[in-house]
Protein backbone atom coordinates (compact mmCIF):
# COMPACT_ATOMS: atom_id res chain seq x y z
CA UNK A 1 0.00 0.00 0.00
CA UNK A 2 1.50 3.30 -0.96
CA UNK A 3 1.88 6.03 1.71
CA UNK A 4 -0.48 8.79 2.12
CA UNK A 5 2.90 11.20 1.71
CA UNK A 6 5.97 10.48 -0.34
CA UNK A 7 8.79 12.05 -0.37
CA UNK A 8 12.36 11.44 -2.33
CA UNK A 9 15.08 13.45 -3.07
CA UNK A 10 13.36 16.74 -2.38
CA UNK A 11 15.04 20.00 -3.41
CA UNK A 12 13.57 23.45 -3.06
CA UNK A 13 14.62 26.74 -3.70
CA UNK A 14 13.46 30.61 -3.30
CA UNK A 15 14.56 33.51 -5.69
CA UNK A 16 16.15 33.37 -9.06
CA UNK A 17 19.32 34.41 -10.48
CA UNK A 18 21.59 35.69 -7.61
CA UNK A 19 19.41 35.50 -5.06
CA UNK A 20 18.24 31.70 -5.41
CA UNK A 21 18.84 30.08 -2.24
CA UNK A 22 18.09 26.45 -1.41
CA UNK A 23 16.15 25.98 1.51
CA UNK A 24 15.12 22.45 1.62
CA UNK A 25 17.95 19.68 0.62
CA UNK A 26 17.57 16.33 -0.08
CA UNK A 27 14.34 15.45 1.55
CA UNK A 28 13.31 11.49 2.16
CA UNK A 29 10.24 11.12 4.21
CA UNK A 30 7.27 8.78 4.20
CA UNK A 31 4.30 8.98 6.11
CA UNK A 32 1.39 5.89 6.26
CA UNK A 33 -2.03 6.44 6.27
CA UNK A 34 -3.47 7.02 9.46
CA UNK A 35 0.02 8.30 11.24
CA UNK A 36 0.46 11.41 13.07
CA UNK A 37 4.02 12.78 12.42
CA UNK A 38 4.87 15.51 14.49
CA UNK A 39 7.89 17.51 12.32
CA UNK A 40 9.72 20.04 14.89
CA UNK A 41 13.29 22.21 14.81
CA UNK A 42 14.79 25.51 14.84
CA UNK A 43 12.75 28.40 13.49
CA UNK A 44 14.24 28.90 9.96
CA UNK A 45 14.83 25.39 9.50
CA UNK A 46 12.64 24.22 6.83
CA UNK A 47 9.68 23.27 8.47
CA UNK A 48 6.79 25.31 7.09
CA UNK A 49 7.98 25.26 3.36
CA UNK A 50 8.04 21.54 3.56
CA UNK A 51 4.59 21.71 4.97
CA UNK A 52 3.03 24.04 2.18
CA UNK A 53 4.44 21.56 -0.61
CA UNK A 54 2.63 18.70 0.71
CA UNK A 55 -0.44 20.63 1.34
CA UNK A 56 0.01 22.21 -2.57
CA UNK A 57 0.45 25.33 -1.86
CA UNK A 58 3.25 25.97 -4.02
CA UNK A 59 4.85 23.44 -6.50
CA UNK A 60 7.92 21.46 -5.68
CA UNK A 61 10.74 21.45 -7.65
CA UNK A 62 13.11 19.03 -7.51
CA UNK A 63 13.02 15.66 -6.68
CA UNK A 64 9.22 13.28 -6.14
CA UNK A 65 6.54 14.17 -3.62
CA UNK A 66 3.98 11.99 -3.68
CA UNK A 67 0.38 12.90 -1.90
CA UNK A 68 -2.22 10.16 -1.87
CA UNK A 69 -0.64 8.94 -5.05
CA UNK A 70 -0.51 11.76 -6.99
CA UNK A 71 2.65 13.70 -8.32
CA UNK A 72 3.09 17.19 -6.88
CA UNK A 73 7.13 17.87 -8.30
CA UNK A 74 6.19 20.25 -11.10
CA UNK A 75 2.18 20.02 -11.27
CA UNK A 76 0.86 23.36 -12.15
CA UNK A 77 -2.21 25.22 -10.43
CA UNK A 78 -5.30 23.07 -11.29
CA UNK A 79 -3.78 19.65 -10.25
CA UNK A 80 -2.62 21.61 -7.73
CA UNK A 81 -6.25 22.88 -6.74
CA UNK A 82 -7.04 19.43 -6.89
CA UNK A 83 -4.97 18.10 -5.00
CA UNK A 84 -5.56 20.35 -1.76
CA UNK A 85 -9.71 19.50 -1.50
CA UNK A 86 -8.43 16.10 0.04
CA UNK A 87 -6.65 18.32 2.91
CA UNK A 88 -7.62 20.16 6.20
CA UNK A 89 -5.16 23.10 7.34
CA UNK A 90 -4.77 24.18 10.54
CA UNK A 91 -2.86 27.87 10.82
CA UNK A 92 -0.92 29.01 13.67
CA UNK A 93 -2.94 31.96 13.24
CA UNK A 94 -7.07 30.49 13.20
CA UNK A 95 -7.49 32.75 10.30
CA UNK A 96 -11.67 32.82 11.05
CA UNK A 97 -13.30 35.30 9.16
CA UNK A 98 -14.48 38.02 11.65
CA UNK A 99 -17.58 39.01 9.87
CA UNK A 100 -18.64 35.23 9.50
CA UNK A 101 -20.20 32.97 12.60
CA UNK A 102 -18.27 30.18 13.54
CA UNK A 103 -20.84 27.99 11.83
CA UNK A 104 -20.65 29.95 8.24
CA UNK A 105 -16.66 29.62 9.10
CA UNK A 106 -16.79 25.78 9.33
CA UNK A 107 -19.21 25.68 6.19
CA UNK A 108 -16.35 27.21 4.42
CA UNK A 109 -14.07 24.16 4.70
CA UNK A 110 -17.21 22.61 2.39
CA UNK A 111 -17.17 25.40 -0.50
CA UNK A 112 -15.70 23.05 -2.61
CA UNK A 113 -17.58 20.07 -2.30
CA UNK A 114 -20.22 20.56 -4.85
CA UNK A 115 -22.30 17.68 -4.20
CA UNK A 116 -23.18 18.54 -0.83
CA UNK A 117 -27.05 20.82 -0.48
CA UNK A 118 -26.64 23.85 1.24
CA UNK A 119 -28.67 22.17 4.11
CA UNK A 120 -25.98 18.76 4.29
CA UNK A 121 -23.81 21.78 4.69
CA UNK A 122 -25.48 23.55 7.87
CA UNK A 123 -26.00 20.02 9.07
CA UNK A 124 -22.47 18.51 8.82
CA UNK A 125 -20.98 22.43 9.91
CA UNK A 126 -23.15 22.13 12.92
CA UNK A 127 -22.48 18.35 13.75
CA UNK A 128 -18.55 19.17 13.47
CA UNK A 129 -18.86 22.22 15.80
CA UNK A 130 -21.13 19.80 18.58
CA UNK A 131 -18.07 17.06 18.43
CA UNK A 132 -15.11 19.99 19.32
CA UNK A 133 -17.23 21.15 22.15
CA UNK A 134 -18.97 24.46 20.53
CA UNK A 135 -22.46 23.25 19.77
CA UNK A 136 -23.95 26.06 21.98
CA UNK A 137 -21.42 28.57 19.74
CA UNK A 138 -22.43 28.05 16.05
CA UNK A 139 -23.82 31.68 15.78
CA UNK A 140 -20.82 33.67 17.78
CA UNK A 141 -18.89 35.71 15.58
CA UNK A 142 -14.47 34.85 16.55
CA UNK A 143 -14.66 38.36 18.30
CA UNK A 144 -16.87 36.52 20.89
CA UNK A 145 -14.73 33.90 21.35
CA UNK A 146 -11.68 32.97 23.41
CA UNK A 147 -7.82 31.78 21.46
CA UNK A 148 -8.79 28.07 22.19
CA UNK A 149 -12.25 28.63 20.94
CA UNK A 150 -11.45 30.00 17.62
CA UNK A 151 -8.74 27.04 17.18
CA UNK A 152 -11.37 25.01 18.09
CA UNK A 153 -13.54 26.37 15.10
CA UNK A 154 -10.42 26.17 13.15
CA UNK A 155 -10.12 22.69 13.91
CA UNK A 156 -13.79 22.06 13.15
CA UNK A 157 -13.38 23.92 9.43
CA UNK A 158 -10.64 21.60 8.39
CA UNK A 159 -11.81 17.83 9.53
CA UNK A 160 -15.59 19.13 8.36
CA UNK A 161 -14.54 17.85 4.88
CA UNK A 162 -13.36 14.33 6.13
CA UNK A 163 -9.87 15.23 4.55
CA UNK A 164 -7.22 12.30 4.19
CA UNK A 165 -4.41 14.55 5.28
CA UNK A 166 -4.67 16.91 7.76
CA UNK A 167 -1.59 19.66 7.95
CA UNK A 168 -0.92 21.98 10.81
CA UNK A 169 1.28 24.89 11.72
CA UNK A 170 2.05 25.61 15.07
CA UNK A 171 -1.95 25.16 15.58
CA UNK A 172 -1.11 25.62 19.88
CA UNK A 173 1.45 28.43 19.86
CA UNK A 174 -1.11 31.27 20.65
CA UNK A 175 -2.69 29.19 23.02
CA UNK A 176 -2.26 28.64 27.01
CA UNK A 177 -1.05 24.74 28.14
CA UNK A 178 -4.41 23.83 28.59
CA UNK A 179 -6.08 25.26 25.47
CA UNK A 180 -3.27 23.60 23.84
CA UNK A 181 -3.58 19.86 24.84
CA UNK A 182 -7.35 20.14 24.49
CA UNK A 183 -6.91 21.32 20.79
CA UNK A 184 -4.11 18.29 19.99
CA UNK A 185 -6.45 16.05 22.00
CA UNK A 186 -9.71 16.99 20.16
CA UNK A 187 -7.23 16.96 16.87
CA UNK A 188 -5.33 13.01 17.88
CA UNK A 189 -9.34 11.53 18.50
CA UNK A 190 -11.19 13.10 15.52
CA UNK A 191 -7.89 11.85 13.20
CA UNK A 192 -8.31 8.40 14.40
CA UNK A 193 -12.20 8.41 13.91
CA UNK A 194 -11.75 9.55 10.47
CA UNK A 195 -9.12 7.85 9.45
CA UNK A 196 -6.64 11.41 8.08
CA UNK A 197 -2.85 11.38 8.10
CA UNK A 198 -1.99 14.04 10.25
CA UNK A 199 1.54 16.20 9.26
CA UNK A 200 2.25 18.97 12.81
CA UNK A 201 4.61 21.37 12.55
CA UNK A 202 5.57 22.62 16.59
CA UNK A 203 8.16 23.84 18.79
CA UNK A 204 5.70 22.82 21.83
CA UNK A 205 7.82 20.53 23.77
CA UNK A 206 4.31 19.80 25.67
CA UNK A 207 2.43 17.69 23.07
CA UNK A 208 4.94 15.91 21.43
CA UNK A 209 3.28 12.64 22.98
CA UNK A 210 0.30 12.41 20.58
CA UNK A 211 2.48 11.79 17.74
CA UNK A 212 3.25 8.01 16.48
CA UNK A 213 6.73 9.54 15.44
CA UNK A 214 8.46 12.88 15.21
CA UNK A 215 11.28 13.96 12.78
CA UNK A 216 13.71 16.79 13.52
CA UNK A 217 14.82 19.65 10.50
CA UNK A 218 17.33 21.55 11.29
CA UNK A 219 19.31 23.59 8.15
CA UNK A 220 16.76 22.46 5.83
CA UNK A 221 17.50 18.50 5.98
CA UNK A 222 15.89 15.85 8.23
CA UNK A 223 18.52 15.23 11.32
CA UNK A 224 18.51 13.53 14.32
CA UNK A 225 16.68 15.02 16.96
CA UNK A 226 19.11 16.63 19.99
CA UNK A 227 19.20 14.36 23.03
CA UNK A 228 16.67 16.92 25.03
CA UNK A 229 13.70 16.71 22.15
CA UNK A 230 14.12 12.90 22.55
CA UNK A 231 14.01 12.93 26.60
CA UNK A 232 10.89 15.12 26.60
CA UNK A 233 9.14 13.02 24.72
CA UNK A 234 9.75 10.00 26.77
Amino acid sequence: MEPAIAIQNLNHYFGKGQLRKQVLFDITLEINAGEIVIMTGPSGSGKTTLLTLVGGLRSAQEGSLRVLGKELCGANDKQLTLARRSHGYIFQAHNLHGSLTALQNVKMGLELHHSLSPQEMYTRAAEMLEMVGLGNRLNYYPDDLSGGQKQRVAIARALVSHPKIVLADEPTAALDSKSGRDVVNLMQTLAKEQGCTILLVTHDNRILDIADRIVYMEDGKLANAPVAAVASVG
